[in-house]
């Protein structure tokens, strides 16, 4: 009685098995113990792979494995009963293997994608609408700093985060729910273990349910902070660059020899070039046919050849015509070819330029003052050693001796420091004359007409080589006056005119010194150092015509001298 019973307890019980085996809604597969064999398979792994129900039993499961596949569990790829492939997810390691269909992305998940994703730096994550919690992977863990495994909430996650970015993110997340479609994020937040900041780069799709509805979120997660701080690195040295560049006043530049087209990187270029930006750029073949000078354009070609064939640092030198006002400039130009790889042609010239006209004129500029602070020097050296010479020969002692010769050395410097009070190295006629006479004029405010001193004559600036002799000659002239000619009494004049007439490089001097009221005059019967001065001194170095007149009513000289036309190097304002 009771073994009937057992006997009927165990067909009823294999009865319900084969009905669960039947209506799975998975796959069921049953292999021999070698798994050579598939001794059963339930209708939805036929269905799944395209056969009739019952007719894989007894098959090979051979059959259903293409080249380098097998039956072990994981994300697998069979083949089909049309000879077409199937991903499936294939479970359990014994004689029942469970087998279910998979869509392609989630086939792309397979545990060796896992490996990639996790050597890539991502992590993956999930969020569920309707608990709130987001399931992270362990590297999507890790990124975060929390706890492998555990379930983390929005509400967590927005707490170590900068108000800021959780609203963007917030409103990214919003977005991609009400779509239903795919969102990205970009930003920093604490890591949830230490507060420590990190730069995460997340990207997240919608998930649908089997009504449609979206149903939460799924994506990766990457943490990006050495590459931000990279890029921020090198914005701010780029940065810095064009700050330097901009304080040296370079220009910077790419040209793109394919194409012969140029980037101007920065407002420099377009003011070096007298251009603006709508003008646009110039390529090599203006640049060397219409913008470089002439005479520059062959050195250029070859230093830009010799770059090239030798790979090394392009320097040249050149003038180039401004597009606003026309005028030549010169710049210099470094630069260097940037190539793909070693062994190709450069594809570009990365380089700056500079305009150099401004540093080039004050290099020529500072070069002639320098030839001429040597000749004044070799001038003044002869003429105080022609002072001393001729002083000594007609001083009659030391004391005179020392008279004169202090005398003529103040007058020298005083010439001198006129010349270098004045903005252009001259020295003005009429201040030359009334230093020298004021202290014989009888007005105490001596302005060249006071009855014994008269000054009449235009304004002229000498130029120095010409103000030292003639400055020389009015000092000489005033103190003969005063030993021996009108102003050794108190009833003697001097006039003083002169003219500036056409002629010459800047004209033509007229100068007379003309005495009156003083003591009858006598020729000298020797010649002495002011005699000297004014016959060899201006005729030398003024290249004047010079002539005396011992009248016995009064010493007369006239002067005929050829201006100097000035350096306009030499002129600071310039």
């Amino acid at each position: 009685m009771g073994e009937g019973v057992d006997h009927g307890q165990a067909a009823e019980a294999g009865d319900l098995h084969r009905v669960a085996f039947e209506a799975a809604a998975v796959g069921l597969a049953v292999l021999t113990d070698d798994r050579g064999l598939i001794r059963d398979a339930n209708p939805a792994l036929c269905v799944l792979l395209g056969y009739a129900p019952g007719a894989l039993a007894g098959r090979p499961a051979a059959d259903l494995l293409p080249d380098s596949e097998s039956m072990e569990a994981g994300i697998r790829r069979w083949k089909r009963a049309d000879g077409s492939l199937v991903d499936v997810r294939v479970r359990g390691s014994g004689a029942t293997l469970v087998v279910e269909g998979v869509d392609p992305d989630e086939a792309a998940r397979s545990d060796e994608n896992r490996d990639a994703l996790v050597a890539a730096g991502l992590g993956e994550w999930r969020w569920e609408r309707a608990s709130g919690r987001i399931t992270l992977s362990r590297r999507a863990a890790q990124i975060l700093g929390h706890p492998p495994g555990e379930p983390v909430t929005w509400e967590a996650l927005r707490a170590v985060m900068p108000e800021a970015e959780a609203e963007r993110l917030t409103q990214s997340v919003r977005a991609a729910l009400a779509e239903g479609g795919a969102y990205s994020f970009e930003g920093t937040l604490g890591r949830v273990g230490d507060g420590r900041p990190v730069v995460i780069a997340t990207r997240g799709q919608a998930l649908r349910g089997p009504d449609g509805a979206v149903s939460g979120l799924a994506g990766v997660l990457q943490d990006i902070t050495t590459r931000v701080q990279a890029r921020d690195e090198l914005v701010a040295r780029d940065q810095r660059l064009r700050v330097a560049t901009s304080i040296a006043r370079l220009g910077i530049f790419e040209w793109h020899m394919l194409e012969d087209q140029a980037i101007w990187e920065n407002e420099r270029m377009f003011e070096i070039f007298g251009r603006t930006p709508e003008d646009g750029t110039i390529g090599k073949t203006e640049f060397l046919d219409d913008v470089l000078h002439p005479g520059d354009r062959d050195a250029m070609r070859k230093a830009i050849s010799r770059a090239l064939r030798e790979d090394e640092i392009l320097h040249v030198t050149g003038r180039i015509r401004r597009k606003d006002d026309g005028a030549w400039r010169t710049i210099d130009m470094a630069g260097r070819f940037e190539r793909d790889a070693p062994n190709r042609l450069p594809r570009r010239l990365i380089g700056v330029v500079a305009d150099v006209t401004d540093r080039l004129q004050a290099e020529e500029r500072q070069a002639l003052l320098i030839r001429e602070l040597h000749h004044r020097v070799k001038n003044t050296l002869a003429t105080v050693q022609a002072i001393v010479g001729s002083t000594a020969r007609t001083a009659s002692s030391i004391e005179n001796f020392y008279e004169a010769f202090v005398g003529r050395i103040k007058s020298l410097a005083h010439t001198h420091s006129v010349l270098t009070e004045a903005t252009w190295q001259t020295a003005s006629l009429r201040n030359l004359l009334a230093n020298e006479l004021r202290p014989y004029a009888e007005a105490e405010e001596y302005d060249g007409a006071d009855g014994r001193i008269t000054l009449e004559g235009p304004d002229i600036e000498l130029p120095s080589e010409m103000a030292v002799p003639v400055g020389m000659a009015i000092h000489e002239l005033t103190t003969n006056a005063a030993k021996y000619g009108a102003l050794s009494n108190r009833r003697g004049k001097v006039a003083v005119r002169w003219s500036l007439e056409p002629g010459g490089k800047a004209g033509i001097l007229h100068f007379a010194w003309r005495e009156s009221d003083g003591p009858a005059v006598q020729t000298p019967r020797r010649q002495g150092f002011g005699t000297r001065l004014l016959q060899r001194v201006l005729t030398t170095q003024v290249q004047a015509e010079v002539t005396t007149d011992y009248a016995p009513d009064g010493f007369a000289l006239t002067m005929v001298a050829p201006v100097p036309a000035r350096n306009e190097a030499l002129n600071p304002l310039v």
